[in-house]
C-alpha cells in the first residue's frame, strides 16, 4: 500500500529572498506548499525596551532604526503621538514639509520592493533601476538631516532643522523626471509575459479575509478594500491635497505590484502640491518647554539659555495617561501606543507595525501554491524585520 509523506523545509533564515532574517518552515507535498510558518525572533533589537530609557526626544533616534526603508514614516508616528499626548501644536511649514519627506520615503520604500521582488522572480534589471532613482532621494535625506538612512529628521513639535536653500530644485528634479522612470518600469514588467505568469493569480487573499488579516496598506487595498489613513482619518494637512487611492480587484501578487506603482505616481502628485503650497514659517513649535530655542538665541538670552539646558539635560515630562496614533506608512498602518507615568520616559511604548501584520499572513497566501511561489509571496508582503523583531 502506497503512503503518501509530506516534507519539511526550512527556508532561511538569511536567504536572500527572505528579505533579511526571516525562517519559513514549509510543509510541502512534492512542490506544493501545503502549510508555511513564518519563524521570527532572530533580529533581537529590543527597540521598544530601549525607548524606556531614553527621553521622549532622544527615542526619537529608535524608530529609524524599525523600518530602515522608511525611517521618516516611524519618526512621524512616533512624535505625533507624543504630540497627540501634550496636545501640541504643529506649524502649518512643518506639517508640509513632514508630508514632502515621507511621501520621499513611500517612493524610497516601493522602490527597494520593487528591485528586489523583482529579482526574487528573475527580473534582475529592475534592482538596478530602481537603485538608480532611490540615490537621489536618500541625496534629497542626506541634505535635509545629514544622513541618507537614518535621518532622525522630525522633532515632537516640528522638524529638526528648516530644509536648506536649493530643497526645492531636488525635490522638483524628481518629481519632473520620475514619471518617466515609472514608465520605463511598467514597460519592463507590466505586460511582461514571465512576470504575469509568475504573479497573477498568485497569493490571492479575497477583501474579506484580508480585514480579518488585520491587512493593511497595498496588501489589503490591492484586494479591493478602499481604506487609507491619509483620507479616513487625515494628518499634517492631507485633507489639503487632491490625490487617489489605487485600488485592485483581485488581491493577489500582480495586483499589489500595481497598486505600489500606482501609488507612487500619487506620491509624486501629492510631493508637487506640498512643495508648490508650502508655507513660510517656523518649521518648530515655539514652545521652548518641548522644542529647543534656537542656538543663536540661546547664546544671546539668559531666558533662552536656561531653556535649552533643561531641555537637553532633563527633557520634558508629559502628563501622565496614554495615546494611540497611527498613519499610512508605505507597507501599511503603522501605529504607536504610548503610556505615560509623568516621568520624563516613556512608561511604555509599543508599535503595530505593518510588516508583522503582513507576514502572519503568509500561511494564508501560499497554501496550495507551488514552491517558487513562495519566494513571489514573501516578496509581496513587503517585510523588513527590524520591524517584525522589534
Amino acid at each position: 500500500m502506497l503512503t503518501r509523506k509530506t516534507m519539511t523545509l526550512n527556508v532561511g533564515p538569511q536567504h536572500p529572498a527572505t528579505h533579511g532574517v526571516l525562517r519559513v518552515e514549509v510543509e510541502l507535498d512534492g512542490e506544493t506548499v501545503i502549510s508555511a510558518k513564518p519563524i521570527i525572533g532572530y533580529l533581537h533589537s529590543g527597540i521598544e525596551k530601549n525607548m524606556e530609557a531614553k527621553t521622549y526626544t532622544q527615542a526619537i533616534t529608535m524608530t529609524d532604526r524599525m523600518d530602515y526603508l522608511a525611517p521618516m514614516s516611524n519618526n512621524l508616528v512616533y512624535v505625533m503621538a507624543v504630540e497627540k499626548l501634550m496636545g501640541v501644536e504643529v506649524p502649518l511649514r512643518a506639517q508640509y514639509l513632514r508630508v514632502i519627506m515621507t511621501e520621499l520615503t513611500r517612493l524610497n520604500s516601493h522602490l527597494v520592493w520593487l528591485g528586489t521582488h523583482a529579482t526574487d522572480i528573475g527580473a534582475m534589471t529592475m534592482l538596478l533601476y530602481a537603485f538608480r532613482e532611490r540615490e537621489k532621494i536618500l541625496q534629497v535625506c542626506e541634505f535635509v538631516s545629514g544622513v541618507r538612512m537614518m535621518t532622525t529628521y522630525f522633532r515632537i513639535g516640528g522638524l529638526a532643522k528648516d530644509v536648506p536653500e536649493g530643497f526645492d530644485t531636488r525635490v522638483k528634479d524628481i518629481i519632473d523626471t520620475f514619471p518617466a522612470k515609472i514608465d520605463e518600469y511598467e514597460g519592463l514588467l507590466t505586460e511582461n509575459k514571465i512576470w504575469k505568469n509568475r504573479t497573477i493569480g498568485v497569493g490571492k487573499i479575497s477583501a474579506e479575509d484580508a480585514i480579518k488579516s488585520g491587512l493593511s496598506g497595498p496588501m489589503l487595498r490591492a484586494s479591493g478594500v478602499n481604506w487609507d489613513i491619509r483620507k479616513a482619518n487625515p494628518y499634517c494637512s492631507y485633507d489639503k491635497f487632491d490625490f487617489e487611492v489605487p485600488l485592485g480587484k483581485n488581491g493577489d501578487t500582480y495586483d499589489r505590484y500595481k497598486c505600489r506603482v500606482a501609488e507612487m505616481r500619487q506620491s509624486l502628485r501629492i510631493i508637487r502640491q506640498a512643495l508648490e503650497g508650502l508655507p513660510h514659517g517656523s518649521y518648530i513649535s515655539k514652545d521652548y518647554k518641548i522644542a529647543p530655542p534656537p542656538k543663536m538665541e540661546a547664546l544671546k538670552n539668559m531666558e533662552q539659555l536656561i531653556h535649552h539646558f533643561k531641555f537637553w539635560t532633563e527633557g520634558f515630562s508629559p502628563p501622565q495617561g496614554d495615546v494611540y496614533h497611527s498613519i499610512e506608512s508605505p507597507k501599511g498602518e503603522i501605529g504607536c501606543y504610548i503610556v505615560s507615568d509623568g516621568s520624563n520616559k516613556p512608561y511604555r511604548v509599543h508599535f503595530r507595525p505593518p510588516s508583522f501584520v503582513n507576514i502572519s499572513a503568509l500561511n494564508k497566501l501560499v497554501k496550495g501554491h507551488m514552491m517558487s511561489d513562495l519566494i513571489a509571496i514573501i516578496g509581496t508582503t513587503d517585510i523588513v524585520l527590524g520591524e517584525v523583531d522589534r
